[in-house]
């Protein structure tokens, strides 16, 4: 084996494939997409076998484009999407597509468990609250809704598990994603066979934890034939899509915070202590000994490409943000509630709606753009400031995703939180950590510390104006006033 590590990251509407060497550098990568399903109001599904398909697609492809042989891959890590329930029987055959993060199907089941058993039972464990998001809830809707899925069901499977499985045979539940199983003892990261009990579930439906970084078999001959990798090449177990993107931009040590400027917003706190919030995610890092308390916003992104789709398709991302540019800082008043399909946290309100306000025949189009990123920006505050209810303070922000790329975006954000926030070299965090899970899992590195050393660097420093920080503080505090006025709103429209 040589020394190049292969990522692979199971995303939300694409697979994205990417090699790295041992510094960090991309040999080659590539984005296959995949269908979402939509067959029932609330219900959003995947279909596991299609995210197989397209990393067999994905993987042949980044190998012919960087001429580097299979056998020269020294490991693969693989991080995906949060909250799948993908249930499978003994010989590891998909049952059923897998209701993924964003559906909701099992609110009323999420009610009736919090009535039964309460709510102070469930998050004593957990560390989160009991929403129809996470893996619990869905896997209770199997029993109840398709028993004959359910009688079948040997394992459910995390998104990450699933094609860790379909590369080594071995079943797997790593750490960072048992934050969606909610009889997984966040403190302990071991399983709670009384309250799977008390849940009407059992620790057999889910498969053995693993370390992140463990390796949890080789790539079958099998796999290898549908892949066109080597045999044996060394597979970790793998993480959250979101730990990998934290430590793929370089945040592993105690009080480092990554900010999310994906499809998606949000911010993950790195932390040394178990410490939760019953409006945030708590999760353990894919560092060992780590946790991460997050939020998750719907807003990020996002927000941006939806405008220009729909307001401004000749232009390119630059020509919107140099148009918010012309508009001062709070943009004269105008308010963005980014709630573009329901919000996360803080509010976790499925039926919150995107609100423009503020508006007038003197506003212009540029006040809207500049609005919506403000909005963006003031949600991650949103998520800060409720992180520091329980003394947990973010010292500054290393920014990862497409939005990252944005100077004057980053800026914004720099200037609502009054916070540095630094921009690390690479936008491929993702596959990254997930690669250097690999790395450390198969030796190639000797810590994390000498991984993030080795891989990622910082560009670009953004520290806040004090002005505008002075507007944006009072933007902040319109910003939550129209969130909680507008709460009664969503409710009974």
């Amino acid at each position: 084996m040589g020394e190049v590590l292969l990522g692979i990251d199971i995303g939300t509407s694409a697979c994205k494939v990417a090699l790295f060497d041992v510094t960090g550098n991309v040999l080659a990568q590539t984005n296959v997409p995949y269908a979402l399903y939509y067959p029932q109001p609330g219900w959003v599904e995947q279909d596991p076998d299609e995210w197989w398909a397209a990393i067999c697609r994905g993987i042949r492809q980044v190998v012919e484009q960087s001429g580097v042989a299979p056998g020269e891959i020294a490991g693969i890590g693989v991080d995906g999407q949060s909250w799948s329930c993908i249930p499978v029987d003994r010989d590891g055959n998909c049952l059923a597509r897998t209701p993924i993060w964003m559906d909701t199907r099992a609110n009323q089941i999420c009610q009736d468990v919090k009535s039964g058993i309460g709510f102070e039972r469930i998050f004593g464990t957990a560390g989160n609250d009991f929403l129809p998001s996470y893996s619990t809830p869905k896997m209770l809707w199997f029993k109840s809704e398709r028993p004959e899925v359910y009688e079948k069901t040997y394992k459910f499977l995390q998104s990450n598990s699933y094609i860790v499985y379909r590369l080594t045979g071995v079943m797997s539940q790593e750490l960072s994603q048992g934050y969606g199983i909610h009889f997984f003892d966040m403190k302990t990261c071991t399983y709670d066979a009384e309250l799977a009990d008390l849940l009407g579930l059992s620790t057999d439906l889910v498969p053995e934890l693993y370390e992140c970084d463990a390796v949890v078999g080789g790539v079958t001959a099998e796999a290898a034939g549908q892949t066109g990798l080597t045999a044996g090449i060394p597979v970790v177990a793998g993480g959250l899509d979101a730990a990998c993107g934290t430590l793929g931009a370089g945040v592993y040590l105690p009080g480092q915070t990554q900010e999310q400027g994906g499809q998606a917003g949000g911010m993950s706190i790195c932390l040394d202590e178990a410490k939760a919030h019953p409006k945030l995610i708590l999760s353990p890092h894919v560092v060992p000994g780590l946790w991460l308390l997050q939020g998750g916003t719907v807003g990020g992104g996002g927000v941006l490409r939806w405008f220009r789709q729909e307001f401004g398709a000749q232009e390119s991302f630059d020509d919107l943000t140099e148009a918010a540019a012309s508009v001062p800082a709070g943009s004269d008043g105008v308010i963005f509630l980014p709630y573009m399909a329901g919000e996360r946290s803080p509010i976790w309100n499925p039926d919150a709606k995107g609100v423009f306000y503020g508006l007038g025949f003197h506003k212009t189009r540029a006040h809207m753009i500049r609005a919506a990123l403000e909005g963006v920006a003031y949600s991650l505050q949103h998520n800060l400031m409720t992180a520091a209810e329980i003394g947990v303070e973010a010292d500054e922000l290393i920014a990862m995703g497409g939005a990252a790329n944005s100077v004057f975006w980053t800026q914004i954000k720099a200037d609502v939180t009054g916070k540095t926030i630094r921009v690390p070299a690479s936008d491929t965090a993702t596959t990254l950590g997930a690669a250097i899970l690999a790395g450390v899992g198969t030796g190639i590195y000797g810590s994390y510390d000498e991984a993030v050393k080795r891989t990622i660097s910082i560009t670009r420093v953004h520290t806040p104006d004090p002005e505008r920080h002075a507007v944006y503080r009072k933007g902040m505090e319109s910003y939550l006033k129209l969130s909680r006025a507008m709460t009664q709103v969503f409710s009974e429209i």
